[in-house]
């Protein structure tokens, strides 16, 4: 019996020891993959499309060969880049156009490369402040980030240009919303940056009208400028912080419809944010909440395709930028079942839950606030 035991404890050991093996390995392939990306090297080798020398590698990417050679050792020891010899035994490097799919710029929503910039942005932009957090309880400010939540609205923007007017939109209601916005309603977007969203309806519906709201002011100075450079009449920005909309008597039951993208996990008071958005809305009015596709239980996420990469970003950011000033800290993870039932707290009864196209990383949130709409038109 004994004996049987300390088989079991030697084989739970070394496959531990295993799986630590692959968390130094990974941990370190993701930070070189990440310097990759941002030097565009995936985008040369892919574009040339044939097994290259280190020179040629180095040249395409304007970059210092020693360097080169290093990350090399990483991409090929990693199984991401193929090695051969050419006759005269000089090294030729190879990345198949499979790994191309979901490693370049190319690859549009299939991009996976990308993501492997937001642990190391968050190391400079927080670790000290985190590892701090640890201790005191308190959260880290936003001015934390400066880095990082560019690099988060670049990333945002691009999934937008490439889904919302011509997949996303026609998908919420059936159909029935983008009626809508052709013949002209209100549409706020909550927490909306640099206003692309509401830049990209206010192009593609003239007969709508767009409100933006944000509490950062530079954002929202940014946001102005270029719905102007657009000649854009049918948008504007305001600046208030989420949590006092529901008091906010000059934006009371004014919009048809409000959208929030990956905005309320972030808020200090989200339960107040969502009542906002709840009076901010007309009778009848509906609300797109676009969050993270998770479980409110840690143990419902054990089979998270990127659980362990999810709530990395969410202890490095959305936990303690939530937690500033005595805040709730939802963290990104809070998940399906604690989103529903702050949303019905915040006064929407009717609360679906769907998948998005080509977004598996969140939901769509779709309610409705009680009562009659009085014209489809504004």
């Amino acid at each position: 019996m004994k004996k049987a035991q300390t088989l079991r404890d030697h084989d739970k050991r070394r496959r531990f020891a295993a799986k630590m093996t692959d968390v130094l390995n990974y941990g370190a392939l993701n930070l070189a993959m990440g310097i990759g990306y941002r030097l565009e090297l995936f985008d040369g080798m892919d574009a040339l499309g044939r097994p290259a020398s280190l020179d040629a590698i180095a040249a395409r990417a304007g970059l210092a060969p020693r360097y080169v050679k290093e990350w090399l050792g990483v991409m090929v020891s990693a199984g991401v880049v193929e090695i051969s010899r050419d006759a005269e035994g000089e090294a030729l490097y190879f990345l198949p156009p499979e790994h191309g799919d979901l490693t370049t710029r190319r690859a549009g929503s299939d991009n996976l490369g990308v993501y492997t910039q937001e642990i190391p942005l968050l190391i400079q932009c927080a670790l000290e402040a985190v590892v701090q957090g640890f201790k005191t309880g308190q959260g880290v400010p936003y001015a934390n980030y400066p880095r990082f939540q560019r690099f988060m609205g670049e990333l945002a923007d691009a999934k937008h240009q490439q889904v919302l007017v011509d997949i996303f939109l026609p998908s919420v209601g059936d159909g029935a919303l983008l009626r809508q916005l052709e013949k002209g309603i209100r549409v706020c977007d909550l927490g909306c940056a640099e206003g692309l969203v509401l830049i990209l309806m206010a192009e593609a519906f003239p007969r709508s009208d767009f409100t933006g709201i944000d509490i950062s002011a530079e954002a929202l100075e940014k946001a102005r400028a270029e719905a102007a450079r657009r000649h854009l009449g049918n948008i504007r920005f305001v600046h208030r912080d989420a949590a006092s909309l529901a008091n906010a008597a000059d934006l009371t039951a004014c919009f048809d419809y409000v959208t929030a993208f990956d905005a309320i996990h972030d808020q200090t008071h989200p339960l107040a944010a969502l009542k906002g958005v709840h009076a901010l809305l007309k009778p009848g009015g509906a609300f797109s909440m676009v969050d993270i596709a998770a479980g409110s239980r840690i143990e419902d996420n054990r089979d998270h395709p990127m659980g362990p990469f999810l709530y990395t970003v969410s202890l490095m950011h959305c936990l303690p930028v939530g937690l500033v000033d005595g805040g709730t800290g939802l963290g990104m993870m809070w998940g399906r079942e604690r989103a529903i039932d702050l949303l019905r707290e915040a006064g929407f009864e009717d609360v679906q839950v769907m998948p998005i196209p080509h977004d598996v990383f969140n939901l769509h949130y779709y309610c409705h606030k009680q009562g009659t709409v009085a014209s489809e038109t504004r």
